[in-house]
């Protein structure tokens, strides 16, 4: 039986780790994130499970089946966090699977399936610039000079910091599973406040969208910003404020369920309060559930650049950082595990998840499926960040469910 005692004491101990100012802060391989690692891989063994890290630091707990040589049957999630940032983000998904550890521990459950937790590292994009880095790294997608290229603000290459933990990124490449896997299964609190609104308690997801992340840098003129008639300015802030207006535009025009725009970064230099600004750099992200959807903003967006640079006479420079792929959730999963929440007493919704995830990933070597849990206003990635023990412990018993039924022999996904 889930445990919402045991749930609630572990979550506390959790937000204890790298707490500040009201929320946490566990910045990817920083000394917070390892001392939370520690504590999960304790967990873990708590739990009965034999535990393992990979090339990449991701942390896998296994529990063996009676027949070795199955496919395994997956769950897991992250326990970084953004700056500040909630105690829910990814946390929620590890601790709900190390409580179905237990579970099946203390009932001595048998599986012919193998069971395994793993705990991602570097979900969030926080400190390198580059979300979900574990789960790439698990699915072979990272190389070595990814590694060396990806640097946090104060220079440190991702390779250095993997490095100062005891890890050998010249190793990269052995961090590639190469087990057989049966499913992948993660919980996740929403982000969003779909559930909560709709008074549902735990969400199946049928896609996750994905985002494409581009550095663009306008070049002007800086002069002095009071000898420089307004005609003659080549203002490069100006024609960014216009790019990112462009962006809004443009995302806006596909309607409430297709794709979003954000530029969550600029930089203006030299930043100087009477000089005209001469560059910015902006950092945009536009994510969506449809790749042609996605696909048609970018395209737009490089069109209306070019218009903007030739009209303001400044020049631009767009670079693509990321540009991966939505998901589409398998009706079969979908469907098996809404059967299993609803057979269960539980209220459900199908919806799909604006945010990405490290199941994005999986679900290109494996059938893959999401629970969301409500989060409180649809806060995330903030202080106040909250969900309910009781919908936390609701939706991790529907995954000891689903791990029960998936690792039986004779059990196929219809």
């Amino acid at each position: 039986m889930i445990s919402t005692e045991r749930l609630t004491k572990n979550f506390a101990s959790m937000a204890a780790i790298g707490a500040q100012d009201g929320g946490v802060t566990r910045l990817a391989f920083s000394d917070a994130d390892w001392q939370a690692r520690d504590f999960i891989l304790e967990l873990m063994k708590e739990a009965g499970l034999s535990v393992r890290l990979d090339a990449f630091g991701n942390l896998i707990g296994r529990r063996e089946g009676y027949l070795p040589d199955a496919p395994s049957v997956l769950m897991g999630s992250h326990i970084d966090s953004v700056p500040n940032g909630g105690n829910y983000d990814g946390v929620a998904g590890v601790l709900a699977a190390i409580e179905v550890a237990r579970c099946l521990q203390a009932d001595g459950i048998k599986h012919a399936h193998g069971i395994e937790l793993v705990v991602f590292m570097a979900e969030e994009s926080s400190r390198f610039g580059m979300a979900t880095l574990g789960s790439k790294a698990f699915c072979g997608k990272l190389s070595g000079a990814q590694l060396e290229q990806y640097q946090d603000k104060q220079g440190v290459s991702l390779a250095a910091a993997m490095r100062q933990r005891g890890l050998a990124p010249e190793k990269i490449d052995q961090a590639r599973y190469h087990g057989a896997i049966k499913a992948f299964l993660e919980l996740h609190i929403e982000q969003g406040k779909v559930l909560e609104t709709t008074g549902k308690q735990i969400g199946i997801v049928t896609g996750i969208a994905a985002p494409t992340r581009l550095r663009v840098t306008v070049t002007g003129q800086a002069d002095h910003s009071g000898a420089t008639p307004m005609h003659m300015r080549q203002d490069a802030l100006t024609a960014a404020a216009e790019i990112i207006l462009l962006i809004e535009k443009l995302a806006g025009e596909e309607g409430p369920n297709g794709t979003v725009g954000t530029t969550g970064v600029i930089k203006a230099e030299p930043g100087v309060m009477n000089v005209i600004p001469g560059r910015v750099e902006l950092g945009v992200d536009i994510r969506g559930i449809s790749a042609n959807s996605k696909k048609r903003v970018v395209e737009q967006f490089k069109a209306g650049l070019d218009e903007i640079q030739r009209r303001r006479e400044i020049a631009t420079e767009f670079v693509t950082l990321t540009d991966e792929k939505p998901v589409e959730i398998s009706r079969e999963i979908v469907e098996f595990l809404d059967k299993i929440a609803i057979d269960s007493g539980y209220d459900t919704l199908r919806l799909p998840s604006g945010a990405g995830h490290d199941a994005m990933h999986l679900a290109d070597i494996a059938p893959t499926g999401m629970l969301f849990v409500p989060c409180k206003g649809g806060i995330s990635h903030n202080p106040a960040e909250s969900a309910d023990i009781e919908d936390i412990a609701a939706a991790a018993q529907v995954l000891l469910m689903a791990v029960i039924r998936l690792t039986q022999p004779d059990f196929v996904i219809k």
